[in-house]
């Protein structure tokens, strides 16, 4: 993979030029990171011991915190490094596993987030055939399918990004290697990369898409046909942490990679640095704080730590 190139490496021009502003951003998305990781694993190491949150929605939603965990990780290290370091190289072949790695799960959670609409579309529609329908059996298999698509998508990506000739300049416009700063540098026609790429995006784009809002179509219809309420709110109050984080990443994806290529402007870098820095960061407080479940999961295991504390105490006092 990679075509016929003659750079062997790039340099990336970063966020901004200004060395005023380098140490304030390294310190602010320093702090983003590490609450994407402990925010994110949190939200893991919960619903893992948390035996209430053994249901398929909460499986789903170990899976997109792993994959935010893992699509940031591809991008806020080596990000930070450079913000304090005046050597912005990076070689021809960890531009290419970087853009690789990042579309891959990114595409992952495109997907993710399609299978939790329609899990709440089973649940709210056909609460009697939940646990047939969505088994951990049928879990797995579309979590597998996801990231077999998504490993398909990612290579064909890589290869029309990275497979023309690179034989002129090697400074990339951003933050990390993405396709239209990537593209930029190509000296051979890339029309058909273009097209290759739009074509898979807006698949999986799409059909994520379509999959969402026929739920979301099919779940207002029975939420409006009940007759309490309380379990209309209810309802729509389960949903609303999904589309959040729905309007989040489809919003700034949207931006970025449905629009032609001439319409670029340097707000990428703010939309990029939204849904690849700070989105990761927000989802575990969107999926928690409005989780009445994942809240009171949450003190249940703050309760159960203190007992285990205060009975460790005991024990040790009496010995």
């Amino acid at each position: 993979m990679g075509g016929n190139h003659t750079q062997t490496k790039f340099i990336f021009l970063g966020i901004t030029e200004s060395p005023y502003a380098q140490t304030p951003l390294f310190l602010f998305f320093l702090l983003t990171y590490i609450v994407t990781l402990v925010g994110n694993s949190g939200i893991i190491i919960l619903v893992r011991v948390s035996p209430i949150l053994h249901t398929p929605m909460y499986f789903f939603l170990t899976q997109f915190a792993f994959v935010d965990i893992c699509y940031s990780t591809v991008i806020s290290p080596r990000m930070l490094a450079d913000l304090l370091s005046e050597d912005k190289t990076i070689s021809f072949t960890a531009c290419m596993m970087q853009f690789f790695t990042f579309a891959f799960f990114a595409t992952v959670e495109c997907h993710l987030l399609a299978m939790m609409a329609y899990d709440r579309h089973v649940a709210i529609c056909q609460p009697l055939l939940y646990v047939t329908i969505i088994s951990s059996h049928v879990c797995w298999q579309l979590v597998a399918s996801s990231y077999l698509f998504s490993s398909v998508s990612a290579i064909i990506y890589t290869w029309s990004v990275f497979g023309g000739s690179f034989c002129g300049p090697n400074h990339i416009d951003h933050f990390f290697c993405d396709v239209v700063p990537v593209l930029k540098l190509v000296c051979s026609d890339t029309h058909r990369s273009e097209m290759v790429i739009f074509a898979f995006v807006t698949i999986n784009v799409v059909s994520a898409v379509v999959v969402i809002l026929l739920s979301y179509i099919s779940i207002i219809r029975t939420v409006l046909r009940m007759c309490s309420a309380q379990s209309r709110a209810r309802a729509f109050h389960t949903c609303s942490s999904h589309l959040m984080a729905v309007s989040l990443f489809f919003g700034t994806v949207f931006f970025t990679y449905l629009q032609p290529p001439s319409s670029h402007r340097n707000l990428d870098k703010v939309v990029s640095i939204i849904y690849a820095v700070v989105t990761p960061m927000l989802n575990p407080f969107i999926y928690s704080l409005r989780n009445k479940e994942v809240k009171g999961a949450l003190v249940k295991c703050g309760r159960r730590m203190l007992n285990q504390r205060q009975l460790r105490r005991v024990l040790s006092s009496r010995t």
